[in-house]
Order: structure tokens, then sequence, then C-alpha cells
């Protein structure tokens, strides 16, 4: 089978060319359904090293079927079955009786989608994607990653934050193409540098290891925990580097380095990775109230280090108790310094719009509450009558937004607004509240808190 068949019915065409736009991962089913693999087609996995060959089959309902009958959906999965221990990345493994590859039929896939493009600008966005991502894994595959911000890695997606659709959409593209980032770009500021490598042996990427050793077995393919939340990488500090001084420094040159740039504490390293502990204003002082001739190393202090993937909320407690943490990167590397007033300001960024939203939801409620009976919020919101309605409380701004899209319920308001500009800022807002209620690492944009005061604003002047 060299191409993908059915595909000169427009249609067809176009529903294989919004693949890319549904960011999700490939699977066996897709090239089932493209011409490029056929049920029962017979699978191998070769392991030369050590004299090992394991058979498996396309199923009836598109699975990868070992000879013992187990099946899987994802080929890693199977792969690693096979075996009964270890972690292999089954696109790579898995092969047909000519020797072409999982991941061979699935990159001829992604590029005959691409090629079949039409010229809308989100499927030439695609097209345009899908080629960078081919180039970076040609680049990882020579040992060149390419290297570029968060920021910019999500401009290829049209994004400018990581909300969890976009990031789902990001890591489902990358491992169809064997990649992934270094470090994991959903735990790290949007302006940090990533690295787009080859992905880790295991579930979803990777190659097979030179020496297979039994390991715990991984999540199935598309289960991976990336990160959800906020993670100590997610503040700017964090990766941001760290000042620091020797063991061997003297109380004058820790002294300067933390007056000249106003730190209240400074790292003691020898190397990147070897951390001795910190000074700061308080140690050393005590070390020289105890004794003016003391030594440097009287000043140092434990200092505690957390790795830049850890939840930024379980790190509080280590937090309250010696009000700074060093951070380790994806190489073990101390890559900055988080304190309490960073944890203070990246809360404080996320509660601001928290509470604005909540102040225009009680806001609209109380004002539609004020003028429609229950009655006539629920004919309008579940006029299949599906919900179960009872009292305002049960609305969402959803639902405000459909009660003041409706002729009638917009005059008995008898605000002199305009209805379609007023409920379209509405949906706005509904958007804003819903990205709100994902918990997204990178704070909306200031555009969006601004839209939340002016309508707060609004409907204090008109409802109050």
């Amino acid at each position: 089978m060299t191409g993908i068949s059915g595909v000169s019915d427009t249609s067809d065409a176009e529903g294989r060319a919004s693949y890319l736009l549904a960011g999700r991962r490939v699977s066996i089913s897709d090239l089932v359904a493209a011409g490029l693999l056929e049920t029962g087609a017979q699978l191998t996995f070769e392991r030369p090293r050590i004299g090992e060959t394991h058979a498996a089959r396309v199923s009836k309902d598109h699975l990868i079927e070992l000879v013992d009958g187990q099946q899987f959906k994802s080929p890693s999965s199977a792969a690693i079955a096979a075996v009964g221990s270890g972690s292999f990345d089954g696109w790579h493994a898995w092969a047909l009786d000519d020797g072409t590859t999982l991941d061979a039929l699935r990159q001829r896939l992604l590029d005959s989608v691409a090629a079949q493009a039409s010229d809308e600008v989100t499927v030439q966005t695609s097209t345009v994607r899908h080629e960078k991502l081919k180039k970076a894994r040609e680049g990882a595959e020579a040992g060149r990653p390419v290297s570029l911000t968060v920021r910019d890695l999500l401009s290829w997606w049209g994004a400018e934050r990581r909300d969890y659709l976009i990031s789902q959409q990001v890591v489902a593209e990358l491992d169809n193409h064997s990649l992934a980032t270094l470090p994991d770009f959903t735990a790290v500021h949007l302006d940090a540098q990533v690295d787009l490598v080859i992905a880790p042996t295991g579930v979803g990427g990777g190659r097979e290891p030179e020496q297979s050793a039994a390991t715990t077995q991984p999540a199935p393919e598309g289960e991976g925990d990336h990160s959800l939340g906020l993670t100590v990488g997610n503040l700017p500090s964090a990766m941001a580097g760290v000042v620091s001084v020797s063991p061997s420094a003297t109380f004058e040159e820790a002294i300067t380095e933390m007056a000249v740039n106003g730190y209240s504490q400074l790292a003691v390293l020898a190397g990147t990775r070897n951390l001795r502990g910190a000074v700061t204003w308080e140690s050393i002082a005590r070390a020289r109230h105890a004794d003016p001739n003391a030594p440097f190393s009287r000043a140092i202090i434990k200092a505690r280090d957390v790795t830049y993937d850890q939840h930024l909320v379980d790190v509080l407690p280590l937090l309250a108790d010696f009000d700074f943490v060093l951070v380790r990167d994806q190489a073990n590397a101390v890559s900055g310094i988080v304190t309490a007033n960073d944890v203070a300001a990246a809360y404080g960024a996320m509660a601001t719009p928290f509470f604005l939203i909540g102040e225009l939801d009680q806001r609209l409620r109380r004002i539609l509450s004020d003028v429609f009976d229950v009655e006539h919020a629920a004919a309008l919101c579940s006029p299949d009558g599906d919900r179960d309605i009872s009292s305002f409380d049960d609305l969402s701004i959803g639902d405000y937004q459909r009660i003041l899209q409706n002729k009638d319920s917009w005059e008995a308001l008898g605000w002199p607004l305009d209805r379609k500009v007023f409920v379209k800022r509405i949906d706005e807002l509904r958007e804003i509240r819903n990205d709100l209620m994902h918990f997204n690492p990178d704070p909306i944009p200031a555009d969006a808190v601004q839209k939340i005061r002016h309508m707060i604003a609004l409907l204090r002047e008109y409802a109050d």
C-alpha cells in the first residue's frame, strides 16, 4: 500500500485535512481507515540484541492482538505486554513483513493529510506546523534539537496561553512525531526555553534502550502525567538562573552580591548541581554576632531544594518554614530560586480575576432574580425541561446569557443599552470564566480582567 485510498471525494479530503486540527494522537484505526494498514496484517517486534521476536496482528476491531489473544489500542502497551516488562515505543517497535514500521505509516498519514489541506487559513496553519514538527524531529534525531521558548512553541498552534485543550493538542501532535519537550513545556514559565527532543523511551514515544531493564509499567498512551495546575517551574524565577557564591567565599563577597542585587539570600554552590546550602542576612548576622572572626562557613545554613515540576501547592509548607526554596531543572542543576513573595504574587494574580468573576456572577443573578421569576428563567434556559432549575442559584453565566438574548426579557430590564453588544460581551466573559475554572498556569490577559471590571461597573450603574 503506497497511498491513502478514497481521497478524491471533496468531503472526504476535507475530513482528512481536519485531522491535524483535531490535535489528537494517530491511532491504528486511523491507519486502517486511510488504507495504509489492513485488518489482519501481521506485525513483528524484533529485538536482535537479545535474540527475541514477538508477533502480533491487526484485529478486526483495529487493535493490536498478541499471539496469546491480548488486545491493545496502544502499540506501546502491546510491545510492553509482549515482552512482559520494560518500556518501549511501540510505533517504532512493530513493523510489517516488509520492515515498514507503524511510525513510518503514521508519518505517511500525516504527510498525506498536510498535502490535501485546503486553502483555509486554519488548515494552512496546520500544514506549516506539520512541516515544522517534521524538521524538529529530523533535528532531534541528528542531535540538533530545536530550541525555543514555550511562548514561541504555542504560537505554532496559534495560541498565547496554555489552556487545557491547547496543551492536550500540543502533547498529542508532538507525540505523533515522536517528540517531547525538555523540560516539560507545561511545567515551566511561558518565557522559559525548551528543546524539542525525541520522546523518552516509554508509552507515547522514544526508542528501546540499549539495555532493557524491568520498570514500572507506564500509563496507557494518552494518559501521561503532564502538569495540571501551577508547578514550581511556572514561576518566572524558578528557571531564570541563580546568583550564588562558593563555599570558600568571603563575607564581603556574599554581602556585596546580596546588596547589589537586592537579595535576601544567596545559594552556596560547588558547581551547578552540588548545593552546599545558602546564606541570608540573618545567618550572616548570627554568625558574626557569635564570633566577629567566624569563617564564612559558619553563616551557611541548610537550603531546601525542589524540582521544577513539583506542584506548587506541595511546596507551600517548605516556604512557610524557610521563606525560599532552590529549584532544580530537568538536568538536576540548580536553575533558580522561589521565595514566599514569588508565590504570593502568583496566587494573587490568579485570585483577582476569580473574585471579580464571582462578583459579576452575583450581580447578574441578583438583577435577573429581581426582575423575573424562576419559571421564566427555566423556560428559556431549559425549554425541554431536562434540567431541574428550582432557583436562580441553579443558573450559570451561560444561562444568564440565554435570558438576556431573549428580546422580551431584555425589554423588561428597561436599560438604554444595545442588547446584541451587551450579550456579546457576556459571552466573552463566559469564556473567560471557563478559562479560569481550568486553573491554567498562565495568567489571563490584562484586557480580560479589565473587561470584567468594566462590566461590573456597568451593572453597578444600571442596577444599584
